[in-house]
């Protein structure tokens, strides 16, 4: 029959798998190509900025080193001896020169992109040699008949950097009479340019190159790009106002994306090419990968339609409801409905029968494990809270020693009523969830302490956000963190300097705790932000040295809030450190031992 359950599982899964499949296949790689263009664009467009700017930066560079040859008096007495005094000692001509050279050297070496500088006559009189046949050179050349002043990548033998250079060249002349007596020619390696203009290639197979308005290469090496494909840019070249943008021309069938931008250096051009198909080739293969899974579920759609049969698919069906309940967590829901589902399979009803334990086993093995948990982290958290208190009772009982024995009575009196507001708050047990406005007492009765004992040494400012006052917190989470910054502030200085802030934000409640002691090291600092926070409280119950008031403030932040809780450390050494709490007071998805201890 037509309609029979296998023809409609046939035409469901064709209309569902095959042919949307289909439909993907020539949907998603049409949107990937508009992408990939797009993006291909953007891209290029922001490397190839950023290379003019790299290209203006080392141009304008070669600029300034040349002015300031040109304008030194040691430059501009070597023009007088070397072409005005003839007559002048050869000895004294050999000590000016030596002396320019010493002066080019000096730039040359302070110059960080390893430039050179050289100066030579029109005669061929240069300052590290002189030049034979300079009017036949090509630099030369370019120079005097072309009028370039920008020097395409070329061998320099008379220069005191070898390889391949590229040179900036100005006028050299007297500055009384200007009169032109050479030139200063200023070489940066090609090298320079050739590294910084590989990552304007556009995927393996394209081409990045630097040239001039006749399509040569500044750099060393050949123009691999079609001979017509260049002709045909710099045609449009030609014609086009515009500083930069795409060209899309042909070569023997392939089509291919030029990009280019024209350079504030000379008549230079940045272009990058790459084809087409090149550009699109995963999108290609993509395509054809799409158009043979479609192939292959097609076929695949028609087994599965004639190995299902209607005793498995019902009870499955059935099965899979049930299953719904357990997503949801209802487990009784589950159970009251398992007994609808009946099959006459073997494998089916076995699979119906195991899947009925399955559900009383997790049951069972979740309630467990949940009161299992709650019992284990209402331990932890206890176990955390307790190491509190002994930590600053004892010393604050040693502050309260040392001032009985220097007989300041007054002293003891106001720290011994501190110390009694705190002890009532610390006693007070029906909740460990207090105002941030009641902590912020809590720490200011502590900072009094401090105040008295350490006296003028001691520098406490507290920020508080009126706004966060009758925002909900766990108990004492500050003082450990004050104690530390005031312990470490004393290590290898004389004076302390501590600044408390809390401040609300939309939902979040940010507390800061900052110092200038002696700062974290990287190494404590790593150690504190990468624990895992299931091992937080046991290390922190098992820590006996640096950090445990930090480990104990952190570890309890995190039992209670989870994921509603985190933490910057930011520090120097010897300059300081700043702690940032940051808790989401909005959310109600805290860990259940948090509510457990209310």
């Amino acid at each position: 029959m037509f309609f029979s359950l296998r023809n409609r599982l046939f035409i469901v899964f064709t209309c569902l798998l095959t042919i949307p499949l289909i439909l993907l296949s020539f949907i998603i790689p049409s949107w990937f190509t508009s992408i990939i263009e797009e993006q291909t664009q953007e891209l290029t467009v922001e490397a190839m900025d950023q290379y003019s700017l790299f290209i203006d930066s080392i141009t304008t560079q070669a600029k300034d080193l040349g002015n300031q040859v040109l304008v030194n008096q040691t430059t501009q007495k070597w023009i007088k001896l070397e072409t005005e005094n003839a007559n002048t000692p050869i000895g004294q001509r050999l000590l000016q020169k030596n002396q320019l050279k010493m002066l080019l050297s000096s730039m040359m070496v302070n110059n960080s992109n390893g430039m050179s500088i050289s100066v030579v006559l029109n005669d061929g009189t240069g300052i590290w040699g002189n030049i034979p046949n300079i009017h036949q050179i090509d630099w030369y050349q370019d120079y005097t008949q072309n009028k370039q002043r920008y020097i395409r990548s070329h061998i320099d033998p008379f220069q005191p950097t070898q390889g391949n250079i590229n040179s900036f060249i100005l006028p050299l002349f007297d500055m009384n009479t200007f009169v032109s007596y050479g030139m200063i020619k200023v070489n940066f390696p090609s090298e320079l340019l050739e590294t910084s203009l590989n990552k304007t290639k556009i995927g393996k197979k394209g081409h990045a190159y630097l040239i001039n308005h006749n399509g040569e290469n500044i750099l060393p090496g050949k123009v691999r790009t079609p001979k017509k494909v260049l002709k045909q840019t710099l045609i449009k070249l030609s014609d086009d106002k515009n500083q930069k943008g795409l060209i899309e021309t042909e070569d023997h069938g392939e089509k291919y994306l030029v990009f280019y931008q024209k350079l504030g250096v000379g008549d230079w051009i940045l272009i990058s090419e790459v084809t087409k198909s090149e550009l699109f080739a995963k999108v290609t293969h993509l395509q054809r990968n799409l158009l043979l899974s479609s192939a292959i579920v097609f076929f695949i759609t028609i087994a599965a339609s004639y190995m299902i049969s209607s005793n498995i698919v019902s009870p499955l069906g059935k099965l899979a409801k049930a299953m719904r309940y357990i997503e949801k967590g209802d487990f009784s829901g589950a159970k009251r409905f398992m007994p609808t589902i009946k099959s006459a399979n073997n494998e089916v009803g076995y699979l119906i029968t195991v899947f009925n334990q399955t559900i009383d086993r997790l049951k069972k093995l979740i309630e467990t494990e949940y009161e299992a948990n709650l019992r284990r982290k209402d331990a932890e958290y206890k176990a955390l809270l307790l190491q509190i208190n002994p930590h600053f009772l004892n010393n604050t009982l040693e502050i309260i020693g040392g001032l009985a024995v220097q007989g300041k009575n007054k002293q003891v009196m106001d720290v011994s009523v501190h110390l009694g507001r705190m002890m009532r708050y610390s006693l007070n047990t029906h909740s460990d969830v207090v105002n941030l406005g009641e902590e912020l007492k809590y720490i200011r009765s502590y900072t009094e302490i401090l105040k008295v004992r350490y006296e003028e040494a001691i520098i406490i400012n507290i920020e508080e956000d009126l706004g966060t006052r009758n925002l909900p917190i766990i108990k004492f989470i500050l003082q450990p963190l004050v104690e530390n910054a005031v312990k470490y502030s004393f290590i290898e200085k004389t004076s302390a300097e501590i600044f408390i802030k809390t401040k609300q934000s939309n939902h979040f409640i940010f507390i800061v705790i900052e110092d200038k002691g002696i700062g974290m090291s990287e190494e404590v600092i790593s150690d504190l932000m990468s624990v895992e926070p299931k091992n937080d409280s046991n290390r922190v119950l098992m820590s006996k040295g640096s950090s445990i008031g930090l480990r104990n403030v952190i570890s309890r932040l995190k039992l209670y809030y989870g994921s509603n809780f985190s933490y910057t450390i930011e520090s120097e050494k010897n300059a300081g450190t700043r702690i940032t709490l940051c808790i989401n007071v909005d959310r109600g998805d805290r860990h259940v031992e948090g509510d457990h201890h209310r």
